[in-house]
């Protein structure tokens, strides 16, 4: 399964500029040997892709769309074509978004690797790799790793990181994230917290992954708030997350506390009896379902917790976390740096970079 090919390099002289709508980033000319890598990241709802300079893990430059891998998937599925096919259908997008970006740097990158992390490796992605069952160390090295050469039509090396599993439950993507992240390796517990669509907890000791567990806390609310009977009580207001108003804390400590098909139902009943305005249940809603998930943290009360995730989410889940009387626990990593490091750092001590 796994395959290994010689190490890369190339000499640069490098030039900037705009194209293609796509961001690229101020950054100083060098005329010495430097290792670049593209690292993207396929989700289900979205593509990013970005151009890394390795020597200081800088970024580039950038594209993100929402072309994500269901996207990807069905428009496979609609050309009636064979299996065999899926691999280069992926390709020609991921490929015409690499153009786009290589754009500003003319040939001092055309050699270098794409890292791909996330759900490329699943079921419905580029190629369907198994997961890697847990325990398995935290910086990666244990995970299953499958290498596409580069050829005549695809002159980048594609690199596949693949996910994780225990017997109930699955990763892909965090573990990378993971691999980036700053971990001790004593006997003591970490939990690190990754919030999203459907959000990871997973438990480090002793520099090893112990068990991963998922809850639907973003599914669930864009269910809720966009698809159920409370939609017509639920709106955003704030074109931020809130996090700090009365009524996310109230949703945090009944989420923690009380039985949650009832709690939801109350969003509704709030605003039948106008007790709270859509806003004011858009945070409630929030709260609730972040405490919920939160529940068996405040009743475990690690020694240390880690927040992995966005500005946004940060603010949402700190919030939560200190009214769960847990701040003093709490650390903060910033996702899309974990996931680029966490892929430098898989790749490089395997031996592929």
């Amino acid at each position: 399964l796994i395959k290994s090919l010689p190490l890369l390099s190339c000499k640069t002289s490098l030039s900037f500029g705009k194209g293609l709508g796509v961001r690229s980033f101020n950054y100083f000319k060098t005329h010495h040997i430097m290792k670049f890598f593209f690292s993207c990241d396929w989700g289900t709802s979205t593509f990013r892709l970005r151009l890394v300079d390795a020597e200081n893990i800088k970024v580039l430059s950038e594209i993100k769309t929402r072309h994500g891998i269901a996207i990807a998937f069905e428009s496979w599925k609609q050309t009636n074509q064979q299996e065999k096919t899926r691999l280069a259908f992926y390709q020609t997008y991921l490929f015409e978004q690499v153009k786009k970006i290589t754009v500003p740097f003319n040939d001092a990158v055309k050699d270098a690797p794409i890292i791909l992390s996330g759900m490329a490796s699943s079921s419905i992605g580029m190629i369907e790799l198994p997961y890697k069952e847990i325990p398995f160390p935290c910086k990666g090295s244990g995970l299953v790793i499958y290498i596409i050469p580069a050829d005549e039509d695809h002159r980048h090396k594609m690199i596949m990181i693949s996910g994780a599993r225990t017997d109930v439950d699955v990763i892909r993507g965090e573990e990378t994230m993971l691999a980036g992240c700053k971990i001790s390796e004593d006997d003591s517990e970490q939990l690190f917290i990754f919030p999203g669509t459907h959000s990871k907890h997973i438990i480090v000791k002793n520099g090893l992954v112990k068990n991963i567990t998922t809850y639907m806390t973003g599914e669930l609310f864009d269910l809720l708030s966009n698809k159920s009977i409370l939609s017509a009580s639920v709106k955003k207001d704030d074109p931020e997350p809130t996090g700090s108003n009365r009524f996310f804390i109230d949703g945090v400590l009944k989420g923690r506390a009380s039985i949650l098909s009832n709690s939801i139902f109350h969003v509704r009943t709030n605003h039948l009896f106008k007790k709270t305005t859509p806003g004011e249940n858009y945070d409630y809603l929030s709260g609730l379902l972040i405490g919920h998930e939160l529940k068996d943290v405040s009743a475990n009360k690690p020694p240390s917790i880690t927040l992995v995730c966005s500005e946004g989410l940060k603010k949402s889940y700190t919030q939560a976390l200190n009214v769960l009387e847990l701040a003093s626990q709490v650390n903060y990593e910033n996702a899309d740096e974990a996931l680029i490091n966490g892929q430098w750092i898989i790749t490089q001590q395997l031996g592929y970079l």
